[in-house]
């Protein structure tokens, strides 16, 4: 039996992470630093950041909503939904989707810290939302939830919520150490690409089911439990 795209991430974070949490040196060669690259052209970081953690608990949480949505319980998640969008080509897809998410969604980050010579990011957290929104955007009326919370919401107005939410931590000093423009990015970043790709190697109108699905939804369950 092949192992997926989503599981094959997931083991390459966790042996690399668990390297960086016992190794500085490891650490600080691939965490994201932007003077960095904009004085030592060290563009790598753009990608390697997403491939180490600050702790276990934040390998976990990342790891396990890539699970949840890019392989889903029941192989239901972005990777094998994509497979009605790009046929053979869906695994491909998918891996690009993922790595270049890395990268884009830390760009703003980048533009705003090229020279502070304080500031550091890691985590999959942003390629992770690009996953998140391209599952949305495929299957929007899906019900998503918060982890260990048993009330679920049409998954289009969880990514509103979601970025509303990302929006105003980002502008406030309670967002803490999380990069929240990261998380905004990532999922933007995952809706374009999968839109845009999906316009030059598809035929499948994944924009315009998107809107039907949305304009017949139910009232009555945009909440759920489960």
């Amino acid at each position: 039996m092949s192992i997926s795209i989503t599981i094959l991430i997931i083991i390459i974070t966790g042996i690399i992470s668990a390297i960086a949490f016992n190794n500085n040196e490891v650490m600080n060669k691939l965490i994201f630093y932007p003077p960095a690259i904009s004085e030592r052209k060290e563009w790598w970081r753009f990608f390697t950041c997403g491939f180490i953690h600050k702790d276990v608990p934040h390998l976990l949480f990342n790891m396990y909503a890539l699970y949840l949505f890019g392989q889903g319980q029941h192989k239901d998640g972005v990777e094998f939904l994509l497979e009605d969008v790009f046929g053979a080509n869906a695994k491909l897809m998918y891996l690009l989707m993922y790595l270049l998410a890395l990268g884009a969604c830390l760009i703003p980050t980048y533009n705003k810290n090229k020279h502070n010579y304080n500031y550091l990011s890691l985590g999959a957290s942003g390629a992770v939302s690009a996953v998140v929104f391209a599952y949305i955007i495929l299957d929007p009326l899906r019900g998503v939830g918060l982890i260990f919370i048993p009330v679920y919401v049409y998954g289009f107005i969880f990514g509103i919520l979601y970025l509303f939410i990302s929006y105003l931590l980002s502008k406030s000093s309670r967002g803490g150490n999380v990069n929240h423009s990261a998380h905004i990015w990532g999922a933007l970043f995952g809706i374009a690409f999968l839109l845009l790709t999906s316009k030059l190697f598809s035929t499948t109108p994944v924009l315009e089911d998107f809107i039907h699905a949305v304009r017949n939804i139910d009232p009555n369950k945009i909440f759920s439990t489960y």
